[in-house]
């Protein structure tokens, strides 16, 4: 577990996990661009969840909804006139805060005296078309689409209550104080689900979503002794929830929230459908038409999971500096930017060069694996501590001894225990350590 967010910070710029944003212009001010083993990172986790939470399970669909939406979406969600924070701004410098956060001097200057607090709406505002005054909003949530889009997932899919709709997308919000590296930034990405309930199950349903969060964080490699649930008060939940979880993360500069978990009743399906949107299917699926026919507006548990928060939180419990030799990634094998890396004993012997890139090429074959690194700059133990610092499970070298048995050496990430393999071998070797990882 790390124990500074420089230090995550500076492997990410230094092995191309995050960049800063637009940084040749100077940068924008919290905005991050992920690099080729970020983009990589990202996608694996997003992946994972996709399979768990989507293709392992009957009762959940995806969707992919627009950015932008008609702007009675959000009028009748709550969020133009609920969604917004407490702005403060100092007298001296201008410089503005959120006014629950402002402390006893203006971080920019030093000025004591700020104004009263306003409500600033973090709903980013746009214009659609040329026609001025046509303004559209880019969504603050993944969740209101899924709730819009309810009736036409009922009628293509025919599904039945409990059911859920699942989403993976960006979200945007015009924080006052984002920071903390990639924590809280106004461009994120969500991982969502609104999950359709009978109101007297919401419990049962409220609990199940509980156990699964704590499940996926154990999946990814998070130890759950730095997870902590917070049982959000009445008065700081969202004005649409009757119950909410924060899912808080030990991270670096404190603990924060990681993930939510909520019950919305049936506030949504209800502000956006003028009659009830499901009819009970149970009484005709037991073969009396007469029964179960009730019409009503179901309620809603949305577990909540953000992306780049995952990522943060990934690299912040993998990072492992214990080894005062070398910096170690310690990332589940399903989630490594790569599974598998093939270096040639030297670079500067054609055979060895040829046979390695024969390995690769073998390998490349096998889609469990891809992507796979080759390296070739400098010496096999440089090459295998910069492998370590990028959290690749295994190495393959080949070397002088290749050429005579058609045996490679693999070298374990973690334990650095080294065995040989033969190249016929080497894919289901490779495939069942992989799949096999804890």
């Amino acid at each position: 577990m790390v124990d500074s967010i420089e230090k995550i910070v500076s492997l990410c710029k230094r092995r191309g996990f995050v960049y800063p944003g637009s940084e040749i212009y100077g940068g924008l001010a919290n905005s991050w661009d992920y690099g080729p083993l970020g983009v990589e990172l990202k996608n694996n986790i997003k992946n994972l969840w996709w399979r768990r939470f989507v293709h392992s399970r009957d009762d959940i669909v995806g969707l992919d909804a627009a950015l932008m939406m008609n702007s009675k979406v959000w009028e009748a969600s709550g969020h133009l006139k609920e969604f917004s924070d407490p702005l403060a701004e100092c007298q001296k410098c201008h410089a503005r805060y959120r006014a629950d956060q402002v402390g006893s001097a203006c971080e920019s200057c030093g000025g004591k005296k700020f104004t009263e607090a306003k409500q600033f709406n973090l709903m980013f505002k746009t214009q659609l078309g040329p026609v001025e005054g046509n303004n559209v909003y880019l969504r603050p949530e993944t969740a209101q689409a899924m709730f819009v889009d309810f009736k036409n997932v009922l009628d293509t899919t025919r599904k039945t209550v409990p059911f859920g709709i699942a989403q993976i997308g960006k979200a945007f919000r015009n924080e006052i104080t984002p920071g903390n590296f990639i924590f809280r930034t106004r461009e994120f990405e969500q991982m969502e689900i609104e999950y359709f309930i009978k109101k007297e199950n919401w419990q049962d349903s409220f609990e199940h979503w509980r156990r699964e969060m704590l499940s996926w964080l154990e999946d990814i490699g998070v130890d759950l002794r730095h997870i902590h649930e917070l049982e959000v008060p009445a008065e700081e939940r969202a004005h649409y929830s009757k119950r909410t979880i924060d899912f808080e993360f030990d991270f670096p500069f404190g603990r924060k929230e990681l993930y939510g978990l909520a019950y919305r009743t049936d506030f949504d399906l209800k502000n956006h459908f003028a009659e009830p949107p499901y009819r009970d299917q149970d009484g005709a699926a037991k073969g009396d038409p007469r029964q179960g026919r009730e019409e009503f507006y179901p309620h809603v548990i949305e577990p909540t999971w953000g992306v780049d928060r995952s990522l943060l939180a990934v690299l912040c419990s993998a990072y492992d500096d214990s080894d005062k030799n070398r910096l170690v990634l310690k990332l589940k094998s399903g989630l490594a930017p790569y599974k598998v890396a093939v270096f040639p004993l030297s670079a500067n012997k054609p055979d060895l060069v040829n046979k390695a890139r024969s390995v690769y090429k073998l390998l490349t074959t096998n889609y469990q694996l891809l992507p796979i690194a080759w390296d070739d700059r400098g010496n096999v133990g440089k090459r295998y501590y910069s492998q370590d610092e990028i959290g690749t499970p295994y190495c393959i070298t080949v070397d002088y001894q290749t050429l005579e048995d058609e045996t490679v050496t693999v070298r374990d990430r973690d334990t650095m225990k080294q065995e040989r393999v033969k190249v016929e071998d080497l894919e289901s070797y490779i495939t069942a350590k992989i799949n096999n990882a804890p």
